[in-house]
């Protein structure tokens, strides 16, 4: 009500501050110049810094259907209507896989609200973490069966490298269709790669069969090292990790295999290395992964390590069978060996 110059003469007397009206804008700015600081020291991928901003971008289509620009009126039930929203968008898509995006959608927008309360921007994170990402148990590995492998193979089709290097390398897809040809080392039967995701180095043997392949596509094309080692079989140009998900789908389709994405031939690596004897520690190696992720996400489907254990168990020799300690002569017996009582 009073005139600007003359409200600023009061309020420099007075001692009194404006207060900053922060707005989605800012909060978004300052989260994009966190992540491109983490990528420029090398904490941070840039695949993963593109992912994170889709969900900034969702998160800002959301907030202008809703009519909201201010920090300050983005509240937990607010965020728990775009959760809904978000899953909702998720199934729609043409390629979805079920709305498993959902979980790393909320952890990027915590991760956001967590930079506006360290700026002062928010005074709490709204934004309530329900699971982590990859951590539902309902929603683990997906290893292809015996049958689907099967009728796979009899589809594949021109499609043939993609499917046999997913199957035997157990490579993301960021990282099967960025393999160049330098990494493939003929001669040692291996390729040499340091994963995309978590900036690992591992070695896988090549499979005989993808050995036949690799040297067929070779003499094919006669590339140069630094060629990318899957081509679009529509375009010949290199494929790119959305046409590789979507051919990889189509397969799928036409063999009668549901939801045949590419992580799924990690997961059935996984789970064939255990099947054939192969320890967690030799899956974690060849996959780039921690052992308790091998452990938590791929043991569950090996039932035949289940069964070994209690092979163990009801066989040979265990602590009760060990000498008590005074009496070298005497051991523990198992309580359906023990008498009865009177």
């Amino acid at each position: 009500m009073l005139p600007a110059a003359t409200y600023q003469r009061f309020a420099d007397f007075l001692s009194i501050k404006e207060r900053q009206v922060w707005r989605w804008s800012d909060l978004d700015r300052s989260f994009r110049a966190h992540l491109e600081q983490r990528r420029r020291i090398g904490k941070l991928q840039e695949s993963t810094k593109k992912r994170y901003e889709v969900t900034l971008r969702e998160f800002e289509i959301f907030l202008a259907e809703k009519g909201v620009s201010l920090v300050a009126d983005i509240t937990k039930s607010l965020v728990e209507s775009f959760k809904v929203w978000r899953f909702d968008r998720i199934k729609l898509r043409k390629y979805a896989r079920g709305g498993t995006g959902l979980a790393l959608d909320v952890a990027v927008l915590h991760h956001v609200f967590a930079i506006g309360v360290e700026d002062e921007m928010i005074a709490r994170n709204p934004v309530r973490m329900e699971e982590r990402p990859g951590e539902n148990p309902e929603r683990g590995a997906e290893p292809f069966t015996a049958a689907e492998l099967s009728h796979l193979r009899e589809h594949v089709g021109e499609d043939l490298l993609a499917f046999l290097l997913l199957r035997w390398t157990g490579f993301r897809g960021s990282d099967a269709i960025s393999l160049s040809w330098k990494e493939v080392n003929f001669n040692q039967k291996e390729i040499e790669r340091v994963t995309q995701k978590r900036r690992k180095r591992v070695v896988v043997p090549i499979q005989v069969e993808l050995l036949f392949a690799l040297e067929a596509e070779r003499e094919s094309r006669k590339p140069h090292a630094s060629d990318r080692v899957l081509l679009n079989p529509s375009t010949g140009n290199p494929l790119t990790r959305p046409r590789l998900y979507q051919r990889m789908l189509a397969l799928g389709k036409r063999a009668g295999v549901m939801n045949a994405h590419p992580h799924r031939f990690r997961d059935t690596l996984a789970v064939d290395i255990l099947l054939r004897g192969g320890s967690p520690y030799d899956v974690a190696k060849i996959l780039g992964d921690t052992i308790e992720t091998i452990e938590r996400h791929y043991t569950p489907f090996v039932k035949e390590l289940r069964d070994r254990v209690r092979l163990l168990l009801d066989t040979g020799s265990g602590l009760e069978s060990l000498p008590v300690a005074g009496n070298a002569e005497r051991t523990v017996k198992p309580l359906s060996q023990s008498p009865k009582p009177n």
